[in-house]
Formats: structure tokens, sequence, C-alpha cells
């Protein structure tokens, strides 16, 4: 917030597994309004396993996408300072993930943060607890799927994390792991729900009183089952999704083609995560890169 208390115009950056996301927004410690966001399937983790490194033309591909995004953010208004670069699991888990933060450092100046998995589920929750709308009546559980990792939350709005996980599989991984027919069969289905199973089996999450999903599955469900993730909307959007082609779908919803790609693994992973919670999900309205403005804002 400046002096004067008027909202200060920021953006976020956020180099995911799949995407590379921009949000700018007007901030103040109480909320973000959103002036912009765009996102671009960068998909560094693909293919990328533990300690691999990221190839040499993604790093350079990365770098330029990050920096048209810089541009982008000064053109709407922000400056350089207010402009916030987050990392999250590809670049933890690859071998060179620190060349790719001096590759962008190199082509646009941005400083990247690359976040622990706490940080990543903080966050997230921050993001989403904020940005909710109302007071939960009790404990709020908030889901983040990302590309290569997926984190786990229960505490108290605005800001109080009682306790969080964070699990390496996201809907990148997944996806090129067991779905490799389009639409997926339900041999890959079925083997694809055993596996979130034995990643989540021994997770013991408290029960919260409702719960929200955020990160780019999440968002894109919305398109097919509405705000809510409910057993019977899930299982809706999962039959739409085995009984049409990615093309077709993409089309009718207006979705990106990568990202229906990506979708019955995000789908897979929500739906193991409502059990495990106990309760239905809802379509968060910020996540990671809210968060991030929101605690800029508040400092």
């Amino acid at each position: 917030m400046s002096a004067d208390g008027a909202e200060v115009r920021r953006a976020c950056i956020d180099i995911g597994s799949n995407t590379t996301r921009l949000l700018v927004a007007e901030c103040h410690p109480a909320g973000v309004r959103e002036v912009h966001q765009e996102r671009v399937f960068t998909r560094i983790g693909h293919g990328l396993r533990d300690q691999e490194a990221i190839p040499a033309a993604k790093l350079s591909e990365v770098a330029a996408v990050v920096a048209a995004q810089v541009a982008l953010a000064g053109s709407l208004g922000v400056s350089r300072g207010e402009i916030h670069g987050v990392a999250t699991a590809a670049i933890r888990r690859a071998r060179n993930g620190a060349e790719l933060v001096s590759a962008i450092e190199g082509a646009c100046g941005l400083l990247v943060e690359v976040l622990a998995p706490e940080e990543e589920a903080r966050l997230a929750f921050v993001g989403a607890a904020r940005t909710l709308g109302h007071v939960p009546s009790g404990p709020l559980g908030v889901v983040d799927v990302g590309g290569g990792s997926s984190e786990l939350v229960v505490g108290t709005p605005p800001d109080s994390v009682g306790w969080w996980t964070s699990f390496a599989l996201g809907s990148g991984d997944l996806a090129e792991d067991f779905f490799c027919s389009d639409p997926p069969g339900p041999d890959e289905l079925s083997a694809a729900r055993a596996h979130v199973a034995g990643k989540l089996g021994g997770i013991d999450a408290p029960t919260p009183a409702e719960a929200v999903a955020v990160g780019g599955s999440a968002a894109s469900l919305a398109r097919l089952a509405g705000p809510r993730l409910d057993a019977a909307s899930l299982q809706r959007s999962l039959a739409l999704l085995t009984s049409r082609r990615s093309t077709e779908i993409a089309r009718r919803f207006g979705l990106d083609h990568d990202r229906v790609r990506l979708l019955p693994a995000g789908l897979v992973i929500l739906e193991a995560v409502s059990r495990l919670f106990g309760v239905g999900l809802s379509i968060g309205r910020g996540g990671i890169r809210e968060g991030v403005l929101l605690e800029a804002a508040a400092r």
C-alpha cells in the first residue's frame, strides 16, 4: 500500500511445472483486484525427473517468456520493484534449477524465488483464504494441484496454517505416466487412481469445515463442472473427459488443448483429495500468485 493508502499495481510471475503465469493486479493488504492475467504452457516438468537437468533450449524458452511477461507488466503500469517472480516444483527438483533462475535474471533482471514446499503451501492458503469472500464456519482446507507437486493445507483464515503436506505428484507427471490415449481409457484411469491412492495413503489430514481447490486444473474444471467439485460434478466431468477427444473438449469449452490433455490427471488428484478431506471442493478465487501479492501489499 502506498503512503496515502491507495492501491498499488503489482505483478506476480509464477513459473510452474506446466505453465508460466502472469497476474497483474491492484493490491492492498485486504485484497487484490485483477487487471490482467495470462499463461504460457512452457511445460518445464515434461519428462523431467528428480535431479535431471532442464534442457538448454527450455532454459532459453522460459527466460524469453518471463522477459516478455515482465515487459507486459511494465506496459500495464507496474514498476520494476513491484514485479515478483516465484518458481515451484519443476525448478526445485531440477539439477540445474539455479541456471534457469540465472537465465531469467540475465534476460530481464527479474529475481526469481524458488519456493520451498512449505512456503508454496502457505502462499496457496493465504491466496485462497483471503479471497474466499466469506468467513468459514471452521477450519479451511486448500488443495493446490500443480504440474509437478500438490500441496494440501488446513488452517484458519486469513493466514494461520495449522497443518500442511506436499507430495511430489501433479497433473503433468500423472498425465505423462498414465494417460497415453486420447481420451484416456478405463485401464489407464484405474491405474492412475491406484497410483494417486498410494501417494495419499499415508496422509492423515484434519477434516476441514470446507475446502477449496486452486491451481490450473481447478480453474479449468470450473468450465466443465461449475463452481463446486462435489462427487457428482467430478464424476460428470470425468465421464466427459474420457468420452471425447481433447481437441473437441477444448473447442467446446474454450480451453487450451494442452490444459485439456492434463485435466483428467488433475481431476483424479482432486477427486482423491476431496475424499481425504471428507468434504467437497469449491473452486478458489486465488492461490499462490494472489498470496504473493497480498503479502507484498502487507509489507
